[in-house]
């Protein structure tokens, strides 16, 4: 049986992960958040004193630095910082550094060789679009902003102790400016991507209708 390359892009808030990590465990595929390598890289310029704008630099580090993203930890040179990427500051770094051009190279190229065989749901924001843009399938999950405010809201591991609903909506509609305008990968649904709108689906109904595509393409391979 074909071990697909499952591509899930969209903005923060919805639900990428949670739909990646369900689709990977159901089908015993390698789960890659691609959002966590960008944070991770940001959350160790921070450390190093790196200046977030010193696209030479960054790229030097990213390209120097062993990062694990695998099994709901992330780790950047052994250490663990699963818990200190999910933070109002690292959410800045994370959207500074993946402006960056050559910081996306180092990346990229990285993401292309875990998946490259298959057998991976990779989630971000440009992997139906760069990353794989022949992908078996491409999702982009979509939903209201005031509705990916709330779950941010609410989810304790991405509130990070920011004040409020104000400021986490103004967080995220400042991440989604971010992630569209940059000039390398931007946000975009891809033409060939399937788009949910997840506002006001129950996560069980999202996995149904991947699994649907997914048991669709292996029965076409």
């Amino acid at each position: 049986m074909k071990r697909l390359i499952i591509a899930i892009d969209g903005p923060s808030g919805a639900g990428k992960g949670t739909i990646a990590r369900t689709i990977a465990q159901a089908l015993k595929y390698r789960h890659v958040d691609t959002g966590a390598m960008y944070r991770a890289v940001g959350w160790k310029a921070q450390h190093d004193r790196v200046p977030l704008d010193d696209e030479a630099e960054v790229a030097a580090l990213a390209n120097r630095s062993r990062i694990n993203v695998e099994g709901g930890r992330v780790l950047i040179d052994d250490h663990d910082v699963t818990q200190a990427i999910r933070t109002p500051e690292i959410d800045k770094a994370a959207a500074a550094v993946a402006r960056l051009p050559r910081v996306r190279d180092v990346l990229v190229a990285r993401q292309r060789e875990m998946g490259g065989e298959g057998g991976v749901v990779m989630e971000g924001r440009d992997i139906g679009t760069v990353v794989f843009p022949t992908a078996d399938i491409k999702i982009y999950l979509d939903a209201s902003e005031e509705e990916r405010a709330r779950r941010r809201l609410n989810d304790a591991a991405h509130s990070g102790g920011q004040a409020g609903e104000a400021a986490v909506a103004a967080s995220i509609h400042a991440r989604d400016r971010s992630d569209t305008t940059r000039t390398v990968s931007p946000l975009t649904l891809a033409a060939d991507a399937v788009r949910i709108d997840t506002t006001e689906m129950p996560i069980d109904r999202v996995v149904d209708q991947v699994m649907g595509l997914v048991r669709s393409k292996i029965g076409d391979s």
